[in-house]
């Protein structure tokens, strides 16, 4: 067996890919090239740290993937060599990177789907993820990880989720008081059943969020519509319901972008809530869902990071971050009862998350790959967004108001006519086009009063198409 001496590995310290994997990818790029030979030896992980001039643990790291995608083998007292049989798959490189795709060419099938406003998953980094999970449940403690954990979730990712809401968006939070979830469903779920009973109501935005309702009304509770407008829920409406109704319990408002006009909560009527819940001891219940795709200078802070607020749930989803599948949420709350209700409940019917996942996320966390992609993925929607509203000038700007939202992955239109909704979606379904009927988000007897465009997992040329339909079918469907 032949001793490998010297690894000429060039490293790229601003490139996007981490250290630990551009130095695994070069390995296997040599083996593949047949510069490092089967049954070579490498170098011990000291010696490979001083000629590449990185910390041993990046070293480690990157011989860790080798050893868990099967380019090398671990053999006890000798040491780690080239595999006798190599893995099938033989990429010629592994791209970390993300690959954004160009706003010119469509590769979706029909139909054409203005959705809720979900984030495209052609630019999820899923091979990065993927070797990040394998990585996880391969190793050495990978049967601890088979048993029973918190049910509130990962030690780690709870760490390191109180952290980030606490230095990025201006909250106290304590560790002891988020739980861990599997998507922001399962959260205002959890919430709804162990804050709301029979009899109780809960203020809500109208129009706003269904699957929200449907939990708050399984739970008991009777909704109480409160109306949006330019500056966001109506205080003096909410003001006037928390007069009449003694038995409110909560409000549950998405401020920073709201659900589905995408408003933003003025300062003025933040304020104004935070004195009205206080007063009346309701809950603020608070849906971030959308924080990180934000295309000004930097997100509102929550309102959950006010500390004279005083009891309040705020809740958060990477689902949006990284892909709708990605099935990873969390709920925060000033509550020390209720987090012991929900720690209780989610032992019964989830006795405790993704272990392993929420492991591998916070991975690419800690190597930076998900900092990487919501600045690619913002940057990609950003340019959407710009797109968009040059569509909506040229084929809708006669028949629609509308304002060029500053985050998330929708636009919210007003027709200048009352529109026979029912009849327009149809229409546009002949055509190969979906469009949510914006009457899902009203409480009856509440009518639709705009559309909800969303351009996130679209082409340049699905919304060109999508929009031009959109501004044709207009006219013909006016009441």
């Amino acid at each position: 067996m032949k001793r490998l001496w010297k690894l000429e590995i060039r490293l790229d310290s601003a490139a996007e890919q981490p250290i630990y994997l551009q130095i695994a990818d070069a390995i296997i790029e040599a083996i593949q090239q047949g510069r490092l030979q089967k049954d070579e030896i490498l170098p011990s992980t000291r010696t490979l740290a001083t000629m590449l001039a990185v910390n041993r643990n990046t070293i480690v790291k990157a011989l860790s993937v080798l050893l868990d995608e099967e380019w090398l083998v671990s053999v006890e007292r000798k040491g780690i060599y080239i595999a006798q049989t190599l893995p099938q798959a033989k990429p010629k490189t592994r791209i970390s990177s993300l690959v954004v795709p160009q706003l010119t060419h469509s590769q979706h099938p029909a139909p054409l789907v203005f959705d809720n406003g979900y984030p495209d998953s052609k630019i999820v980094p899923v091979k990065e993820l993927a070797r990040a999970y394998r990585q996880i449940f391969n190793r050495n403690a990978k049967w601890q990880m088979m048993g029973y954990g918190n049910a509130l979730g990962d030690p780690r990712f709870i760490q390191h989720i109180a952290h980030m809401l606490n230095h990025q968006r201006g909250m106290h939070v304590k560790e002891d008081c988020v739980c861990i979830t599997r998507g922001g469903q399962m959260a205002i779920y959890l919430i709804a059943q162990c804050l709301l009973q029979q009899g109780d109501a809960i203020l809500v935005e109208n129009p706003g969020y269904q699957s929200a309702w449907k939990a708050f009304e399984h739970a008991g509770a009777t909704l109480i519509p409160i109306p949006v407008d330019t500056e966001g829920i109506c205080i003096t409406t909410m003001k006037e319901q928390l007069e009449q109704h003694p038995n409110i319990k909560a409000v549950y408002l998405t401020p920073h972008h709201q659900f589905p006009t995408t408003v933003t909560l003025s300062l003025q009527r933040r304020l104004a809530l935070i004195q009205l819940a206080n007063h009346y001891g309701i809950t603020v219940i608070e849906d971030d869902y959308d924080n990180e795709f934000h295309y000004t200078y930097r997100p509102v802070l929550p309102l959950c990071s006010y500390i004279e607020l005083e009891h309040y749930v705020y809740i958060g989803t990477l689902s949006k971050v990284v892909a709708p599948a990605l099935r990873v949420g969390f709920l925060v709350t000033s509550h020390q009862s209720l987090i012991d209700k929900i720690t209780q409940l989610r032992t019964i019917i989830d006795i405790q998350g993704d272990r392993i996942m929420e492991q591998a996320v916070l991975q690419l966390i800690e190597d930076g790959l998900i900092r990487k992609h919501i600045k690619k993925a913002t940057n990609l929607y950003k340019e959407k967004r710009d797109f968009t509203a040059q569509l909506i000038q040229r084929y809708l700007a006669d028949q629609v108001t509308f304002t060029i939202p500053d985050g998330g992955l929708a636009f919210w239109i007003t027709p200048h006519q009352p529109i026979d909704y029912t009849a327009l979606i149809s229409h546009l379904a002949t055509k190969g086009v979906q469009l949510i009927d914006p009457n899902d988000y009203y409480l009856p007897p509440s009518t639709a009063e705009g559309l909800r465009l969303s351009f996130g997992t679209l082409t340049a040329e699905e919304l060109e198409k999508g929009i031009r339909l959109l501004g044709e079918s207009l006219t013909a469907h006016t009441r």
